[in-house]
């Protein structure tokens, strides 16, 4: 498993109401997702990635976070950050979803308000508004 120089292609939009953090979480899920950074391929170093995006450590530290979070990728101490089986972050998105459907059942909700909720927060997310 090797760095791959797609990661050479991200390029932070400091005008963009995205938070930087996003904006890195976005590009790594969606290359993934298409297959341009397939599983098992190695990102670099937090540091590294951080320097060369002149970003603080701690920012791309935190998308790397969220992609694990979401099954995108996978972090193994010294053997660093690879892309995951897209199959493992389906899986959670699932998971997730299913326990949306629960609690909103439980709130009483029916289907669009749920939806309705979704898509909300999705937009609030692409805004870089949301929580975090």
């Amino acid at each position: 498993m090797t760095a791959t120089p797609l990661i050479d292609a991200l390029r932070i939009d400091p005008a963009s109401p995205t938070a930087p953090f996003e904006q890195v979480r976005r590009f790594i899920a969606a290359a993934a997702a298409n297959g341009a950074l397939p599983a098992g391929s190695r990102l670099p170093p937090v540091r590294v990635l951080a320097q060369q995006l002149n970003l603080a450590a701690n920012t791309v530290a935190r998308a790397y976070r969220e992609l694990e979070e979401a099954g995108i990728v996978v972090t193994a101490g010294r053997a660093g950050t690879t892309v995951a089986a897209t199959d493992a972050a389906r899986r959670k998105v699932a998971a997730v979803a299913r326990e949306l459907a629960r609690a909103a059942r439980a709130a009483g909700l029916d289907q669009a308000e749920a939806a309705s909720m979704l898509r909300a927060a999705w937009a609030a997310d692409d805004t870089g508004s949301a929580d975090g």
